[in-house]
C-alpha cells in the first residue's frame, strides 16, 4: 500500500468515525543516576542526558535537543505523507533544528528569563522537481498541519500530578 492509500483511507475512516482518530501516546521516564534518564515509549527505550558541560555524562541527546529532533522528524514525516497525498513529487526531505537558548532561565540566574527556547530555526531541504508552486502548496499543507510544530508553536495544556512515595532505604 503505498502512502496516498493509506493517508486516504485514514482519512476516510476518522470522517466516518472522528472518535475513532482520537488517541493517547505514552512516554515514561526515571532518573538513572546524576542527570541520565532512561525514557521509554512503547517498545522503545532512549537514554537522556545532559553534556558534560552542563553536569552529565554526555550518553544521550538532552531534553531540549530531543524536541529539536521531534520537530525535524515530525516534520520530514509529514512532508512525505502530504507530498504523496497531493501527488507532488518529493524524493527527499532532510531538516536541521536549531534552537537558541538563555540558560540563566533554567539555573534560576534570572527570573526574567524563560527557561526554554527563545526561538527555534528548522531550516529544511526538498528534493524534488515539482514546481516552486505546488511546493508552496506542499509548505502551506505542512505547516498546517505537522502535529509537532502544532505543540511547540501553540500552548497546550499540561497538567502534572505530583505523588510523594517513601523513599528507599539505602542498603547497610
Amino acid at each position: 500500500m503505498s502512502y496516498k492509500e493509506g493517508f486516504e483511507g485514514f482519512q476516510a475512516a476518522f470522517k466516518e468515525d472522528p472518535e475513532a482518530a482520537k488517541t493517547t501516546f505514552e512516554s515514561s521516564s526515571r532518573l538513572v543516576e546524576g542527570l541520565k534518564c532512561e525514557a521509554q515509549s512503547r517498545d522503545f527505550k532512549m537514554i537522556i542526558d545532559e553534556p558534560e558541560k552542563l553536569g552529565g555524562t554526555d550518553h544521550g541527546p538532552n531534553p531540549v535537543e530531543v524536541v529539536l529532533s521531534a520537530l525535524g522528524a515530525c516534520q520530514e514525516i509529514t512532508y512525505r505523507l502530504f507530498a504523496d497525498k497531493m501527488e507532488i513529487p518529493v524524493t527527499g526531505v532532510s531538516v536541521v533544528v536549531t534552537g537558541d537558548i538563555d540558560l540563566c532561565g533554567f539555573f534560576a540566574v534570572n527570573d526574567d528569563v524563560r527557561p526554554g527556547y527563545n526561538n527555534i530555526t528548522a531550516n529544511v531541504k526538498i528534493e524534488s522537481t515539482a514546481s516552486d508552486a505546488d511546493v508552496a502548496r506542499l509548505v502551506d499543507a505542512v505547516d498546517a498541519h505537522c502535529p509537532v510544530l502544532d505543540i511547540i508553536s501553540n500552548q497546550t495544556p499540561v497538567k502534572i500530578n505530583i505523588e510523594k512515595v517513601a523513599a528507599a532505604q539505602a542498603a547497610e
